[in-house]
């Protein structure tokens, strides 16, 4: 069958676009250095069906069918990787594809903090990646995952939908699970996890109380996991794991948090200073006996007031990340003010003023 999409797929990957939206009745759209930019390849429904048979497979198309969406990942040769969602809107297809790059990139070259490292060294617990749509944590996940291959002798289990980066074993054994191909659903992936002698386990995305359950019973057994979070800071990071439980389970929850917790890795992309690609500003909280203690207390409002101070532990706030930035030339401040969390303090910094943390975090 003749491929309608190679010709865009091709052309994004040109243009170093990081999606392709692609809807009924119009000309397809690339997201080129965060702007989008209407190409010249026209979908009509005619096209349009001929992609989907093209990316769906029966088991996929009735998935579509039945709910309106279904994510998969979709490889053209020669060209690249790309993770896909097929959905329905005002009852058209509607196709949305994000380039995913082969090569995994190493800490430096996706301009990561260097204390992003400490995070490979650790035995157990769990380690949320969170973020937006599009602010890059799957590539940061498969970065730290690559690092521990490319250094350590683990057994690594993957459980993903669909699988974005394909890892080959270097030092590692890593097992790639993909959801609706190789098990029935994360969750019975990650209980069966168990008993297949993981190191680590890498679970896409926490989806719900009995994935935050399984992953806990794995870090209190002595695992190391992985997941993602739709979550824009480590503080909400808490909050939304919180609101998965009743408000009567909220305090063991937090006991359970403060010995299994290992960091949060937070991440958004900027846009560059030169108006060419992107830069991770990354904060990064570990479980401190610090941070420990505020999970204990419920005082998760000081959590920011840690991070800043924990400078020394490997830890820092956005607003540092924003201002490391800016220092190296890498972006501009109105950029970083309009992505910074606390847009006044960040004003303060660059006027070189520095509110001192709390004399007292805890009590």
């Amino acid at each position: 069958m003749e491929n309608p999409l190679r010709p865009v797929l091709e052309l994004a990957a040109e243009s170093h676009a990081s999606d392709i939206h692609i809807k009924t009745g119009r000309a397809a759209v690339l997201r080129i250095n965060g702007d989008l930019i209407e190409c010249n390849f026209n979908v009509t429904s005619t096209c349009i069906d001929k992609i989907l048979q093209l990316l769906l497979n029966n088991e996929k198309r009735k998935k579509y069918e039945e709910t309106g969406d279904v994510d998969l990942s979709y490889a053209e040769k020669g060209v690249g990787r790309f993770r896909v969602n097929v959905h329905r809107q005002r009852g058209t297809p509607a196709i949305t594809m994000r380039f995913v790059k082969s090569n995994i990139l190493n800490f430096t070259q996706l301009g990561l903090p260097p204390s992003i490292k400490k995070i490979t060294e650790m035995e157990r617990g769990i380690v949320f990646v969170t973020g937006t749509t599009g602010s890059g944590k799957s590539t940061t996940l498969a970065s730290i995952i690559n690092n521990i291959n490319e250094t350590k002798r683990k057994h690594i289990i993957t459980i993903e939908d669909p699988i974005e980066y394909e890892f080959s074993d270097i030092n590692s054994i890593i097992e790639q699970r993909e959801v609706g191909l190789d098990t029935i659903s994360f969750d019975s992936a990650f209980i069966s996890s168990l008993r297949q002698d993981p190191d680590i386990i890498v679970i896409g995305e926490m989806r719900g109380r009995e994935s935050f359950d399984c992953a806990l019973k794995a870090a209190d057994t002595g695992h190391l996991v992985f997941s993602t979070l739709h979550t824009s800071n480590a503080s909400q990071s808490i909050n939304r794991i919180l609101d998965l439980y009743d408000a009567i389970e909220h305090n063991s929850l937090r006991q359970a948090l403060s010995a299994n917790l290992a960091a949060v890795v937070s991440q958004r992309l900027i846009p560059k200073s030169t108006g060419k690609g992107v830069a991770p500003a990354v904060e990064i909280m570990f479980n401190t006996p610090t941070v420990a203690a505020l999970l204990l207390e419920n005082k998760l409002d000081k959590l920011p007031a840690a991070i800043e101070g924990g400078k020394n532990e490997g830890m820092q706030s956005f607003n540092q990340a924003l201002m490391n930035l800016i220092k190296d030339g890498i972006i501009t401040e109105e950029a970083a003010l309009h992505y910074a969390t606390n847009t006044e303090s960040l004003k303060m910094n660059l006027k070189g003023v520095f509110l001192g943390r709390e004399n007292k975090i805890l009590g």
